[in-house]
């Protein structure tokens, strides 16, 4: 499925060959006519891609053709970076260098002669690839479609609560569940711990009953203490543990997780019980995969410790994880029933009153509804992907798609999910594909994944007044107009949110061959993979033991801190030589290695939260092509490295650090830099002279 991002990596690479800056560039060492000429040869290709993507599924041949093709772009990927840092390189080195600098860089390996010979003969070799493989276009008859015309009709930013006007069809649910809430114990022992199952497939709205209930003013009488932990797929009393004692403490508050991470079980048992010991408390324990009856009795008897007619309630798929925990029958949650369905479909596809002027659509959006078997998600995402369209085509294109013929387990909605993809802009895919690297119920950041997507090329060149976070924006309200984001908060500079678990499923499924979450039970990483995370840092050093020039992007959603750091930190230097993200936060390391100037193509490096590291090597400051340095919560850096303002593309720089005075004028010299947060810096007199180009500036000590 990672083929499907190959329209959007083709117009990537054309933007930047035909950029102004990649011109003058070529100009002055003379590959203007090559690069001319590759530009030509993958616009031919690019025509057909749309057309070739969507024809994939159906036929071997192309997708082969598509694979092949796929290589290619990735080594012009590589190229067109390559010429990139040394076109950098030799900006600093005019600007900021030595005598010394200047006669060492006329003789090394990037010398302008040997530079100019070696990325002519690459250039011509990619060149020569990409018409062979271009040549073979013709064999599958496909259409020339060379603009992308999927439109995307963008809704205001809404919030993460649930508001009574959004749940359709569950009110005689929700007053059930309250029912049992509020009831004594029938065993006439109120001091036991009773636990609620609601119970049904996945999509048919659980998690947003047990929202709705759990908003209900009623709930918030009878129960002073309410908590919320989302489980999944890691049943970790440990990890359990501190999600309720974060939840228990403030739920406004931002999570405490890291420092309760360092203490021992003991320790966090006690806290635990002094959080909860004699309070009514509701705890919903939300997404329960756990089958194992010991883990779960482990957990209950350590929370049994609260005040009489505390409850607890459980979301699961599963009838068996329903019968082992409940201490009363489960709540099946059935499907909407179809009328219920119109209505939520009509909810979402129509602003209000307007479904009473297009009769027509509404009775294809009943025959879509039908095919939806009463999930709300499959209904929420079909009605989005059709707001304010008006066209009787395009309903019936979703209603007819082939998609809908493909053999489907009961309570499968990935058909409608997927549909909802494969009309998804093409520069939107690969952004969204990039949720699968972490896990599910993860509470993601729009600056987190902004981050990501830019180091990693994914967001369009922004034009006149706008900037990358303008283009990011519209992106994030893409994605939420499709209903692909939950729990969605604005802050507004920053959006928080989580993408339901299903939608997870979705990441997965188009990104298998692109990215991969690394867990306890993956035995190798494919040659193929661009993009990897590991859920433990303990399993890095397992499964890395080959050089990769793939990959792209090395992540620890979690952190790092598990892991052996020196040890992971010279494995990641040593194996992934093109690696535009790495992310290391919370690892345990003292020194950063001088070799980090190796990779010259780094463009996002995370270190914050390591309480060891002292000192950056200057060997940093030549990592050129760098966007954003995240330093944040290092306690113990004693200084910033001299020559950070070599550092011409940095636009995100973080950072907290013990120096008084930072290096003369360094930061001011930053002519990229747009947002600096400074925080912990409690030594810090100076920080900088005047910065023109800063648009964020955040202190906090």
């Amino acid at each position: 499925m990672a083929e499907s991002f190959l329209f959007s990596i083709a117009e990537s690479l054309i933007a930047k060959i035909a950029s102004h800056a990649f011109q003058e560039a070529s100009r002055l060492v003379g590959l203007y006519d090559n690069l001319r000429d590759l530009i030509e040869t993958l616009s031919l290709v690019k025509a057909v891609l749309l057309d070739a993507q969507q024809k994939q599924e159906h036929n071997h041949q192309l997708s082969q053709w598509l694979t092949q093709l796929k290589t290619v772009f990735s080594d012009a990927e590589d190229l067109l970076d390559e010429f990139e840092c040394q076109t950098l390189r030799k900006k600093v080195v005019k600007a900021h260098g030595s005598t010394k600098d200047k006669v060492s860089h006329f003789f090394s390996t990037s010398n302008p002669l040997l530079f100019r010979y070696q990325m002519a003969q690459q250039i011509k070799d990619i060149s020569n690839r990409l018409d062979k493989v271009a040549a073979d276009r013709h064999k599958f008859s496909l259409q020339i479609i060379d603009v992308d015309t999927r439109v995307v009709h963008r809704r205001d930013m809404t919030h993460s609560r649930v508001n009574d006007s959004d749940v359709i069809g569950r009110k005689h649910d929700k007053e059930k569940i309250i029912e049992l809430l509020m009831q004594q114990n029938s065993n006439d022992d109120d001091t036991s711990l009773s636990v609620i199952p609601i119970v049904g497939i996945g999509g048919l709205g659980k998690t947003t009953l047990a929202k709705f209930v759990f908003n209900d003013s009623r709930i918030q009488e009878c129960f002073p203490l309410k908590m919320w932990v989302c489980v999944s797929d890691d049943f970790d009393i440990k990890q359990l543990i501190i999600k309720i004692i974060n939840s228990a403490s403030d739920q406004d508050a931002p999570p405490h997780q890291q420092n309760l991470n360092m203490l021992d079980l003991e320790q966090l048992q006690n806290q635990l019980k002094n959080k909860l010991c004699g309070q009514k408390f509701l705890l919903v324990l939300d997404d329960v995969w756990n089958e194992d009856r010991v883990k779960w009795v482990e957990l209950r008897n350590l929370i049994q410790v609260g005040a009489a007619g505390s409850k607890i309630l459980v979301t699961t798929r599963s009838h068996s994880i329903a019968s082992m925990m409940g201490s009363v029958p489960s709540h099946i949650l059935e499907g909407l029933s179809e009328e219920d369905s119109l209505s939520l479909f009509v909810k979402w596809a129509f602003k209000g009153g307007e479904e009473e002027k297009h009769p027509y659509l509404v009775n294809i959006g009943r025959e879509i509804v039908k095919k939806c078997r009463g999930v709300p998600l499959a209904v929420r995402t079909l009605s989005s992907l059709l707001f304010s369209k008006f066209e009787a085509n395009e309903w019936e294109y979703v209603r007819d798609n082939e998609i809908w013929n493909l053999p489907q387990r009961k309570g499968d909605i990935l058909p409608a999910l997927k549909l909802s993809y494969d009309l998804m802009p093409s520069y939107l895919r690969q952004c969204f594909a990039l949720f699968s690297l972490y896990p599910k119920d993860y509470d993601f950041t729009s600056v987190e994944m902004t981050s990501l997507w830019g180091a990693l090329g994914l967001i369009a060149v922004p034009i006149k007044n706008r900037t990358l976070e303008d283009v990011a924006n519209q992106y994030w309200h893409e994605l939420l107009s499709r209903s692909f984001l939950q729990d969605f908060t604005n802050f507004g500079t920053v959006y928080c949110f989580r993408i339901h678990d299903l939608v997870h499923d979705l990441a997965l499924f188009v990104a298998k061959d692109e990215c991969l979450h690394v867990s306890s039970n993956i035995q190798s990483i494919p040659d193929k993979v661009r993009h990897v995370s590991f859920g433990e840092s303990r399993l890095f050093g397992n499964l890395v033991n080959k050089k990769s020039a793939a990959v792209r992007t090395v992540l620890f959603p979690n952190g790092a801190a598990d892991a052996n750091g020196e040890a992971l930190l010279n494995m990641c230097l040593s194996k992934f030589k093109c690696l535009r993200v790495l992310n290391l936060r919370s690892a345990t390391f003292e020194t950063l290695p001088r070799s980090i100037a190796k990779l010259k193509h780094l463009r996002y490096l995370d270190i914050s939260k390591n309480l060891n590291i002292k000192r950056l090597p200057e060997s940093i400051c030549k990592l050129q092509s760098l966007q954003g340095l995240m330093l944040d919560g290092c306690m113990e850096l004693e200084a910033l490295p001299k020559g950070l303002r070599k550092l011409i593309s940095l636009r995100y720089l973080e950072f907290s650090i013990k120096q008084t005075v930072l290096p003369l004028n360094e930061i001011a010299k930053l002519g990229s830099l747009e947002v600096l947060n400074v925080e912990s810096c409690y030594n810090v007199e100076s920080i900088f002279g005047e910065i023109t180009s800063i648009t964020s500036l955040h202190l906090k000590v």
